[in-house]
């Protein structure tokens, strides 16, 4: 690697201003630190601006509802720690079955939550049609969850901004990082013009920190999901919760402004290292299709537009949050499955733990997920 120039001096620099990423920087800096959040977008514009900001315990893992729950009570109370409201609302979930093996799948996930502590229960089709009258009756099974809710993602990154200005964080937007150099007690930083150099890394970069990982030696495979998302026109109210399926397959919700939003997985096609993004036009018919289906009134509006936006998964689909073993004062956070309900929470986590204090729950290690060098 060709020698970086040196730039500012940081207690801490944190590659990626997702939710996860800007949480952590945003308690370093109310921790006392001189702080560097880097990114080669803006704060909270790339996944974390680009995904439904759908809240909901029904398709967290099971491992990850105690920091789903305590991340859900983070969002709730966002105008005390951010210093705004990023547009959250709080309304039911609901998941419906509409076969038997989604009958099936549901009340195992419903019993393994449940274990967790979420409060899920499984309610008859009749229930869940007084909660949300538009649903179709061709639902054999629902289950309810009273802790469901939205952000508006386009509104989080702007609140985030405003905190971390406030905090003292040095922004560095439109800024992509092209190499790590360790050494001298610290990192520092390859990127256009003199880059910072900090005592301690944080790398908070969601599909790319596969490769972030390379430049240390490390693999860990992080699997690129290419999630599609549509928009539609203005419509009368026809819903008011959460909505999804049991297989995963869609997610539906409408905004004060009548406008629905719809999701649930379909993929489109990507290239991270391109950071481009192509849609898969029979995945949105059917992701159309399955809304409509569930929700009949859908019918009468149309698609604005239509989008996609990354998703990091590992190889076990937990997260990866805390130190990176052999390499002193260098962190990692990202991977979390239905990652904006626990984000926060999992940002202030690792501030914690990196700021000497005792996490009040246990954080994920990267190690477990190391590939050896000899493996393809």
């Amino acid at each position: 690697m060709a020698q970086i120039p040196v730039g500012e001096p940081y207690d801490a620099a944190v590659v990626g201003a997702g939710v996860m990423g800007a949480t952590t920087a945003l308690f370093l800096a109310r921790g006392g630190m001189r702080c560097a959040l880097i990114d080669a977008g803006g704060v909270c514009r790339e996944a974390s601006g680009v995904n439904a900001g759908t809240l909901t315990l029904h398709m967290t893992r099971a491992a990850l509802i105690p920091y789903a729950m305590r991340g859900w009570e983070m969002w709730k109370a966002a105008p005390d720690w951010l210093g705004g409201d990023p547009g959250v609302t709080v309304t039911d979930g609901l998941s419906l079955a509409f076969t038997a093996q989604e009958a099936a799948l549901l009340e195992a996930r419903v019993e393994a939550r449940r274990a967790q502590g979420a409060p899920i229960e499984i309610i008859a089709t009749s229930r869940a049609r007084a909660i949300e009258p538009g649903l179709t009756d061709r639902f054999r099974l629902a289950a309810h969850c009273p802790m469901d809710g939205y952000v508006t993602a386009n509104l989080t990154g702007m609140a985030y901004r405003r905190a971390l200005v406030e905090a003292g964080v040095r922004l560095y937007e439109n800024a992509p990082v092209t190499g790590i150099e360790a050494g001298d007690g610290g990192f520092r930083l390859a990127m256009a013009g003199a880059a910072p150099r900090a005592r301690r890394l944080v790398l908070a970069s969601g599909v790319w920190l596969e490769e972030m990982l390379a430049w240390f030696g490390l693999r860990i495979r992080i699997k690129a999901l290419v999630n599609q998302l549509i928009v539609t026109e203005r419509l009368r109210p026809v819903m008011r919760s959460v909505l999804g399926v049991a297989s995963g397959l869609l997610s539906l919700k409408q905004f004060a402004n009548g406008t629905v939003l719809i999701g649930g997985g379909w993929q489109g096609k990507g290239d991270r290292a391109r950071r481009t993004t192509e849609i898969v036009p029979d995945n949105l018919i059917g992701n159309l299709r399955l809304a409509r289906y569930v929700v009949p009134a859908l019918a009468e509006t149309r698609i604005v537009r239509s989008w996609l936006g990354f998703e990091a998964e590992t190889d076990d689909a937990l997260p990866i949050a805390g130190p990176l073993g052999g390499i002193p004062e260098a962190y990692v956070i990202g991977c979390v499955h239905s990652g904006y309900m626990s984000g926060p929470y999992f940002g202030r986590l690792l501030a914690q733990n990196i700021l000497g204090q005792a996490p009040e729950l246990p954080l994920f290690d990267a190690d477990r997920l190391l590939v050896a060098p000899s493996c393809t």
